[in-house]
């Protein structure tokens, strides 16, 4: 017959299990990091190239695409190791269906790169492709981040998915500002799409900084990031506050580039210093957890506890308290496996009240982008300007802009189909 140790042992291996395949995401995670800087460089160099009508940047971009294939070959090894054929609990439907999305793009990477040395796309849609295919890899990270079940793996996630998708819009910055530099002439649309990117930088590094550890949000301060902030500050002025039509100065698109990738670089040191504390933690975790399996083991090769132990100890006994210390409530071992079962209990009661916090950024996100999405399609509006409309709308009512995403979702059953 099996006992209530026999299922704590059985609830441990379950926690280790988990934690093992948080480890796998950990690596999934940073190589998907990685990958996605390689491909935003790949992004920014592509704008330079095609703004110069192929006179400059040939070489630059060039080696870049080298890099880019070779994170790229690591991204794919990576799900060599997984059974698609089978279930795997913790992944799930939708990590799995974002995973084919973006091997789909992936696949028809190197026909687009063909298109773009031919020269028959502009800056504009060039862009557009890249940023379908780093937001696809970017829905893999919030997806690993939605489904984690350990509270500090989960706010590491929340955290880099934030700094991630920050840094992705400080991309977008950087290819829009390099094809406006290049093309040497101001334009009002795109102009209003910087300080969209701005803004939508400015949102992911709030959610980043109430999430990261205060040594991680230090890098992002650090002198050095200080200075090159600044300088992009001085450059956006020029380029934002620029009257339609006016000329700009092409040789600063080099200029604009270097400094839009120093402060990429740094943030990228943050999403490694992230990735790393991630993987850290879970081995920890793992280790942990193995060494109380062990401690559960030797209990389960002891005397079988007295079953009435379960109705003489106190029902909030403390944590601290010594194996036998209460007076009448059985043997050491008897005390030792009830405080066992108790404390594993208490754990996973905290465990659940931590993801929920975790994961309630991530709630509001998918909302925020729901809605966004309604929008767009019944109002035909672009990202930038649905997102001004959430805005305006939360400050009409004075209510948090969640909130009135909620709301207008809630109406969609009502609204004509498109």
């Amino acid at each position: 017959m099996k006992t209530s140790l026999d299922f704590l042992l059985a609830a441990k291996r379950c926690e280790i299990d988990g934690l093992q395949r948080l480890a796998f995401t950990a690596h999934l995670v940073d190589v998907t990091a990685r990958l996605v800087h390689g491909l935003q460089r790949e992004r920014g160099l592509t704008n330079l190239y095609l703004g110069s009508q192929g006179k400059r940047f040939a070489e630059a971009r060039l080696e870049q695409l080298v890099a880019s294939r070779q994170v790229e070959a690591e991204w794919r090894a990576q799900f060599e190791r997984l059974d698609a054929g089978a279930a795997q609990a913790g992944h799930g439907a939708r990590l799995f269906s974002r995973i084919a999305c973006v091997l789909q793009g992936l696949d028809g990477l190197e026909p687009l790169r063909r298109q773009l040395c031919e020269g028959g796309w502009d800056t504009a849609r060039a862009t557009e492709a890249y940023v379908r295919l780093i937001a696809a890899l970017l829905a893999v990270v919030f997806e690993a981040a939605d489904s984690a079940t350990d509270p500090e793996v989960s706010r590491q996630l929340v955290a880099l998915f934030n700094l991630m998708q920050g840094k992705e819009f400080a991309g977008q910055e950087r290819a829009a500002g390099a094809a406006l530099f290049a093309r040497g002439q101001a334009d009002a649309s795109e102009q209003q799409r910087l300080l969209h990117l701005i803004e939508s930088q400015e949102r992911c590094l709030e959610v980043f900084d109430a999430f990261a550890p205060p040594e991680t949000r230090a890098l992002l301060s650090a002198p050095h990031a200080s200075n090159t902030l600044a300088e992009l500050e001085r450059l956006r002025r020029v380029v934002c506050t620029a009257a339609h039509g006016a000329p700009l100065q092409p040789e600063r698109s080099q200029t604009w580039f270097d400094v839009c990738s120093a402060r990429m670089d740094a943030m990228k040191t943050v999403e490694d210093r992230l990735t790393a504390d991630l993987r850290g933690t879970c081995e920890h975790k793992i280790e942990h957890a193995q060494a109380e399996l062990e401690r559960f083991g030797a209990f389960a090769e002891q005397a079988t506890p007295d079953p009435l132990v379960f109705y003489l100890a106190p029902a909030h006994a403390p944590a601290s308290a010594p194996p036998g210390a209460a007076q009448g409530f059985g043997l050491p071992i008897e005390r030792s496996v009830l405080e066992l079962v108790h404390d594993q209990a208490r754990r996973l009661q905290a465990m659940g009240d931590e993801l929920e916090a975790a994961r309630a950024s991530l709630n509001e996100r998918r909302l925020i982008e729901r809605a966004k999405g309604l929008l767009m399609a019944h109002r035909q509006l672009s990202e930038a300007e649905a997102h001004k409309t959430l805005r305006q709308m939360a400050m009409n009512q004075n209510r948090r802009i969640v909130d009135v995403a909620e709301a207008l979702l809630a109406m969609a059953a009502v609204l004509p189909p498109r």
